[in-house]
């Protein structure tokens, strides 16, 4: 769970994941180290050299080479159809480019060099490579290619597809990798059919190199070249790949059905066993959320996330979970809690003004939205690392101050910054949706401060201009909470509208800073590093899908290259606090809420191990289809 830099656009979704207090890291018991069941060499002139299976910055991994993941069951049956929904619609099936709206689980047929597990936080396992080699320095990453893998259409996958997808993603990805991707390596040096070597520049921190090498996909170069595909251009079907999953059929807006590759190279691998489980994988597509639920009710489709409370307060209570015949399961879910959030456009001018983000912002009640709209289910996310031993907490400890004091003298942070974090006001639930007298009159007066004055209409103003604010959504389920929040700006004199938006002119308005205020679901992982940059770096913060809020700002990118510069796990820890802290001083986004637990309802046709990872429901991933329990339903009539 490393943030190494990603070569995708970040989608806005609504958060499910949150990380429970008493899964908290005991980062104390960890330290820097060689990873277990490495074999270690000395290569003359070259210092120490590792050869592995895996690779890790702190601690040991968790699994060798031939043990099979502990939350799956390695008996598990394949067959039968795991299926979801998805809502709005799409054009494309490619993730990576900007152009077009990409179908859901776009990506099932793609794998990469190494992968992680969701219960090791820190490792990186080979895949698609036998083994990863790398010196003490970190100077270079050497992966030996497994000589059996194949693309889907039975081609052999070699170092030179490798090399050709790595080029691709620096010439043709999104703007905001290209910008780090092109300075990241020296060399990449294919030395023989099945032998690929990264040589890295110092732009990229030692301890992220093998890491961001290892989530390199592979593409089939001969499949790329023969069609004539960019990836910069929008697809009519997924990439050429090697994973277990191929496109099976697709009707726009409405479906698409994946299906299980049977001459998948990958199938006995160890890593992979008991996965990769379902026949097909399809995915009904519904234009709002109530014909959805409605769907799934009627066993249209037979699995669903939930992240609504009031749909999973009420929407549940079905003769079919009443008879047992549909499961609801609340997960705990141990990754870093998603801070979904309304965010600025601080391209903006009437946004740059501090004192104006926190006065909208403390206008929205979010105690009352909970207790009433939402059987008070949700948590509010205080931190980006909320619940996690990275979240920023009390005032400054002595070595987040040798960060900040600095950036303070220079002019780049107020020294406010050395005390506890901000907060907004926390407000009465058992009133009504307006926030405190307080609370309003604090607002209106931090609005007086920045020189925005009532106008005749009551609406303020400066400059001749009036203070609107447009907040732009395509989800109708968002409604309940941006109204009332509406009508709590009205209370200080900012005209706030909520304009609605089909799937594709939203993805096209936000490219083109064409909002005051839209929404954007921050994941952070446990491994803080290169990939904040792409969340909060000013370079390439115009082009940037998942900067949304175009935040330029000096302290965030010294702060960004200090996290990139720390080798230890206690210096990690500490440059997080510190940038923890200056991202939410700055306010440039109302945090709204988290799901502190996966919520998942499904018909009793699935099945999974009794204990579950940390990391990850895995529905998808590990569970399997029950054939007899789903012959049962048929019998019944219940499906």
């Amino acid at each position: 769970m490393t943030d190494a830099a990603a070569p995708f656009p970040a989608l806005a979704t609504s958060g499910r994941s949150a990380m429970r207090t008493g899964l908290v890291l005991a980062t104390a018991l960890l330290s820097a180290g060689t990873p277990a069941f490495a074999q270690e060499t000395t290569e003359p002139g070259d210092g120490d050299v590792t050869i592995s299976h895996g690779y890790t910055n702190f601690g040991e991994l968790k699994y060798g080479p031939d043990k099979v993941l502990d939350y799956v069951n390695p008996d598990a049956p394949k067959g039968g159809e795991y299926s979801t929904w998805s809502l709005g619609n799409f054009d494309s099936f490619n993730q990576y480019a900007r152009a077009g709206v990409p179908a859901a689980l776009n990506t099932i047929g793609d794998e990469t060099l190494m992968v992680g597990t969701l219960d090791d936080p820190y490792g990186s396992y080979c895949l698609l490579c036998e083994t990863v080699e790398y010196d003490e320095a970190r100077t270079y990453a050497t992966f030996k290619l497994r000589e059996d893998v194949t693309f889907a259409d039975g081609t052999p996958m070699t170092a030179h597809d490798i090399a050709f997808t790595n080029q691709l993603f620096i010439e043709q990805g999104i703007p905001e990798y290209r910008q780090s991707a092109s300075q990241f390596y020296e060399s990449v040096d294919v030395l023989d059919d099945y032998t690929i070597r990264f040589v890295f520049t110092d732009f990229m921190p030692p301890k992220v190199r093998v890491q961001q090498a290892g989530g390199t996909p592979a593409f089939s170069k001969a499949w790329f070249e023969e069609n004539e595909i960019r990836l910069d251009q929008s697809t009519t079907e997924p990439f050429m790949a090697t994973g277990p999953y191929v496109l099976d059929s697709v009707d726009y807006n409405r479906r698409v059905v994946y299906r299980r590759n049977p001459d998948y190279w990958g199938e006995d691998l160890p890593i992979n066993q008991g996965r990769n489980n379902f026949e097909t994988v399809r995915v009904e597509y519904f234009a709002d959320t109530s014909a959805a639920l409605q769907a799934f009710q009627t066993g249209e489709y037979l699995l669903r996330f939930e992240s609504d409370p009031g749909d999973w307060n009420t929407g549940y209570d079905f003769p079919a979970v009443k008879s047992g015949d549909v499961v609801t399961e609340e997960i705990p879910d141990g990754t870093v809690a998603q801070r979904f959030s309304w965010n600025f456009n601080l391209n903006r001018e009437k946004w740059q003004d501090i004192r104006v983000r926190r006065a909208i912002a403390m206008m929205f009640n979010f105690e009352w939205s909970n207790a009433t709209l939402y059987y008070g289910d949700y948590a509010r996310p205080e931190s980006f690392w909320t619940g996690t031993d990275l979240q920023a907490t009390d005032t400054p400890s002595e070595a987040e101050r040798a960060l900040l004091e600095p950036l303070i003298e220079e002019g780049l942070l107020d020294a406010a910054i050395l005390e506890e974090p901000a907060r907004l006001p926390t407000e009465n639930a058992s009133e009504s949706a307006r926030p405190s007298r307080g609370t309003i009159r604090e607002a209106a007066a931090l609005l007086d401060a920045a020189g925005w004055e009532p106008g005749p209409d009551g609406i303020r103003q400066k400059d001749g201009q009036r203070l609107t604010l447009d907040i732009i959504q395509f989800n109708s389920r968002y409604d309940k909470i941006i109204t009332p929040f509406i009508s709590n700006l009205e209370l200080i004199g900012v005209d706030g509208t909520l304009e609605r938006v089909d799937t594709a002119q939203y993805v096209q308005r936000r490219r083109d800073d064409d909002f005051d205020l839209t929404n954007q679901a921050f994941q952070m992982g446990f491994e803080p590093s290169t990939g904040l940059r792409q969340w909060f770096g000013s370079e390439g913060a115009d082009e940037s899908s998942r900067n949304i809020m175009r935040l330029k700002n000096g302290a965030v990118d010294s702060l960004l290259q200090t996290i990139n510069d720390t080798t230890t796990l206690e210096g990690l820890t500490t440059a997080t606090h510190a940038l923890d802290r200056v991202l939410r001083f700055l306010s440039f986004d109302i945090p709204i809420y988290y799901l502190p637990d996966t919520w998942i309802a499904y018909w009793d046709v699935y099945d999974h191990p009794e204990t579950l990872p940390p990391f990850g429901a895995g529905a998808l991933d590990f569970w399997w289809y029950d054939e007899e329990a789903a012959e049962e339903l048929r019998q019944s009539g219940a499906l």
